[in-house]
């Protein structure tokens, strides 16, 4: 169950989730909101998803996302992150 907090960081966001419908962007996946916000989000965001999910669980999500066959995190961003959760949250 999503908190009313990670609702409203979605909502502000929502034009990063440009493909879903408004009423409906508060239902994308965690694996989803994470690969977004690494993507596209700025520092300011990233430091805000760490607070409202917690960086070791975004660590948990991203870490999943690498075993998948089609994973839509750029390269160096992907690369940032392993070392970035490596010392951080491992």
């Amino acid at each position: 169950m999503r908190t009313q907090a990670v609702k409203d960081f979605i909502n502000e966001h929502q034009a990063l989730f440009w493909y879903s419908p408004k009423d409906k962007g508060e239902t994308v996946s965690d694996e989803l909101l994470v690969e977004t916000m690494l993507n596209y989000g700025t520092m300011d965001d990233i430091r805000r998803l760490f607070e409202l999910l917690g960086i070791r669980n975004v660590a948990n999500i991203f870490r999943r996302m690498n075993g998948r066959k089609k994973l839509n995190i750029y390269p160096e961003i992907r690369n940032y992150f392993e070392l970035y959760f490596n010392r951080h949250a491992s």
